[in-house]
């Protein structure tokens, strides 16, 4: 995973719809979020968001209680000003490192996170990522993780990334998690390119 100045180059030299990882509507995010069954006013969060349409269509969707985190204020700022003044203002939005990030207690029941863990190719980034998932979600929570498949690309955005199946990346969060899903989804990019990514569904058990 890049610095800081990398994804902020990222999001101010290049449109938003114009990224690899773009969709329009992330439908099959939206299906697994609502799998969950977690009431409207539950607490998510989307984890390394960028400018990701998917905070749009929850509130849109009739959830309340949401939380944008991403590295790059420029990406924070296009989907503040993608919103509108009336609609950000209801949105949580952090300006953080997810290596670095120091979430409250239990402060979530949906963590949500596309193409971020992926490029996290140090074990010691993981395994902070984890911890601070632990930290941040209520127990018998639920984590959405999208990662390249085992038959997705090994970089992105001149990056190296991980590729994972549903048993390597429950093995990365452990027998504290419970595998409750997983599904592929083959996702066409804006220059028509294709990505195959993974979608794993956990509960945290206690």
């Amino acid at each position: 995973m890049q610095s800081r100045e990398h994804w902020e180059k990222v999001y101010e030299t290049r449109p938003t719809d114009s990224v690899s990882w773009f969709q329009e509507h992330p439908l099959l995010s939206l299906k697994l979020i609502r799998r969950t069954g977690v009431a409207f006013a539950a607490a998510i969060i989307d984890v390394g968001a960028g400018a990701s349409t998917l905070v749009d269509d929850l509130l849109a969707g009739g959830y309340s209680n949401l939380t944008v985190l991403d590295l790059s204020s420029a990406a924070i700022e296009a989907s503040m000003k993608r919103l509108g003044p009336e609609r950000s203002r209801g949105v949580t939005w952090l300006v953080d490192d997810i290596r670095d990030f120091e979430p409250a207690d239990h402060a979530w029941e949906v963590w949500h996170d596309r193409a971020v863990f992926h490029f996290l190719t140090e074990k010691e980034d993981r395994q902070k990522y984890v911890r601070a998932v632990m930290k941040a979600l209520r127990p018998g929570g639920f984590v959405i993780i999208a990662t390249f498949s085992d038959e997705g690309p090994t970089r992105c955005s001149g990056l190296p990334a991980m590729r994972y199946c549903a048993e390597g990346l429950h093995a990365e969060f452990g027998d504290a998690f419970e595998l409750l899903q997983h599904e592929k989804e083959r996702h066409v990019t804006p220059s028509g390119g294709t990505q195959e990514f993974l979608y794993c569904c956990f509960r945290k058990l206690a």
